[in-house]
């Protein structure tokens, strides 16, 4: 069964500085049918406007992932980590005790645009921590690529949780397809394009939940970039 998350039904906030569309509740956008699937919390749509950004904030008990679409995103946190983050990059903090931290746009002239995510920990009050990976976007072109899992498999950034984050570039007419094992479901989320998720056709922003089937087939239908998450 496949259920669509159309991206002009997410929840949405501007606020001059940051233009925010929401997948899942967040902040003052509630909906108690969109509270995330599985583990999967938060996927927040970010643009920040240059020089602008998260002052200084904290976080508790949860897997963060920072994907970063356009621009640059800089970081700064308690645990003395400093980077900027650009496209091809994926960030990952573990909050688990508590870590303070923020995230500017590293430019004075041009947006960034983001995905900030949020997955629950398979284990609360863990050492915080942070790391970072270059996941070059041409080596997802035409295959999957494991971005985050909880054991660091095949390359990828470890977290404190069970799921596990693909990404791949799509072109028309190609695909690739994604085994589910029983009992688990997927969340494909498009961050650019058009894609066909088992058949059904997706667009920028959009995402879909895909319940009791043995595999995600997803084929591009014109430049698209996608993640998809199999989940417990």
């Amino acid at each position: 069964m496949t259920t669509l998350r159309p991206s002009n039904a997410r929840g949405h906030a501007n606020h001059g500085w940051l233009d925010s569309y929401h997948t899942f509740s967040f902040a003052r956008y509630y909906d108690p049918a969109h509270m995330g699937v599985s583990n999967l919390r938060v996927i927040n749509d970010d643009t920040v406007m240059p020089g602008q950004g998260f002052g200084t904030h904290g976080h508790q008990d949860m897997e963060i992932v920072s994907y970063v679409l356009d621009g640059a995103l800089e970081h700064q946190d308690s645990m003395g980590n400093g980077s900027i983050i650009r496209p091809g990059d994926i960030q990952r903090m573990s909050a688990g005790t508590g870590v303070r931290h923020s995230e500017y746009n590293a430019s004075k002239t041009e947006p960034v645009h983001f995905l900030q995510i949020w997955l629950v920990p398979n284990r609360e009050q863990v050492a915080p921590g942070y790391d970072q990976k270059h996941f070059p976007l041409d080596a997802r072109r035409g295959r999957l690529v494991l971005l985050v899992s909880p054991d660091g498999r095949d390359g990828s950034l470890s977290a404190h949780q069970d799921g596990l984050l693909y990404g791949t570039v799509l072109e028309a007419g190609e695909a690739v397809e994604h085994p589910l094992a029983a009992g688990r479901r997927a969340y494909v989320h498009v961050a650019r394009g058009q894609v066909a998720v088992n058949g059904t056709p997706l667009g920028s922003g959009d995402g879909a939940t895909l319940d009791d089937v043995a595999h995600v087939h997803l084929e591009g239908l014109g430049h698209a970039e996608v993640l998809l998450f199999d989940l417990p």
